[in-house]
């Protein structure tokens, strides 16, 4: 947005923690904005800060040329937007659905907001709602590169945008694989504490030496550049580390998880992947090697 175009209005459907701090986020850059969500309450500090808030989702659409959804995943956006898209609030205007769900939920969202007229783009917010509006923020976008571009002002506001390209899937994709390293992370970390909880262990004397574990992954595996390329070029050179080695590590956390009575569902998924790359003569090679098992298989 330069020095001469008016700040766009947007409109924010949505106001969980995500909604609000976006919304905050767009009022703070002067855009004016209309809200909405079930609850209305949520909106009352939005609307004492200047937002307008809409009694239905239809006034709602119609305020602004473009829709930022935020809600649980895209049912509940079809819940809330069906019905003004049959009134025809959609047509000629911008969703940008900010909800949680899969590649294909995205695309089969694209489809239903095309037959309506509108256009449709894919976000996945990359930082927890207190970050969003600073410059630590970024959001994942895909879908048609026109619609993008006449928003992205806007959608700036919320965090450093990063657009995909045209397929609508991708921004998902990449929000839910970046989220399946937090996830796996965050259950490893309990399970590991809850592994020396099981000797009587207090978890303070853990959790400062595995978080910096955790930090130290990427010392580990190099820059993420080096790690793509490899990967890609299928080099597992074993120099430093082997499947046959980790698995054997894997193993033994899985029966020291089973003798300390530990939930042991999340070691067997990791010695399970060690034990078909090793399975697959991949055993003297690099723990990279797991990659060739996980991928698609053509």
């Amino acid at each position: 947005m330069n020095a001469i175009d008016p700040p766009q209005r947007v409109t924010v459907i949505g106001l969980g923690p995500m909604g609000r701090a976006m919304s905050a986020a767009l009022l703070r850059a002067g855009h004016p904005l209309t809200v909405w969500n079930r609850t209305r309450g949520r909106a009352d500090q939005l609307a004492a800060a200047g937002a307008t808030v809409a009694t239905t989702p239809a006034d709602a659409v119609a305020a602004s040329p473009v829709t930022v959804v935020s809600l649980t995943d895209y049912p509940a956006m079809y819940a809330i937007l069906d019905g003004a898209a049959r009134e025809g609030a959609l047509a000629g205007r911008t969703v940008v659905n900010l909800s949680s769900d899969t590649p294909t939920a995205s695309r089969e969202a694209a489809d239903w907001a095309s037959r309506y007229g509108a256009d449709f783009v894919t976000g996945g917010v990359m930082v927890p709602a207190p970050v969003v509006g600073t410059p630590d923020a970024y959001v994942y976008y895909s879908g048609p590169r026109d619609a993008y571009d006449r928003h992205e002002p806007a959608l700036r506001v919320i965090g450093t945008p990063k657009y995909l390209g045209e397929d609508s899937g991708l921004a998902q994709l990449f929000y839910q694989a970046h989220l399946d390293v937090f996830l796996t992370c965050l259950s490893s970390l309990l399970h590991a504490t809850a592994l020396v909880a099981s000797a009587g262990v207090d978890p303070a004397e853990f959790l400062p030496d595995a978080l910096r574990t955790l930090t130290d992954i990427p010392a580990m595996v190099g820059d993420g550049a080096t790690l793509a390329g490899e990967l890609t070029a299928g080099e597992h050179p074993g120099d430093l580390s082997t499947a046959l080695m980790m698995g054997a590590t894997a193993e033994h956390i899985l029966r020291t998880s089973e003798a300390a009575g530990v939930d042991p569902e999340l070691p067997k998924a990791v010695k399970s992947h060690y034990d078909r790359a090793i399975a697959a003569g991949l055993g003297t090679r690099n723990w990279t090697a797991l990659y060739e098992v996980l991928r698609p298989q053509h």
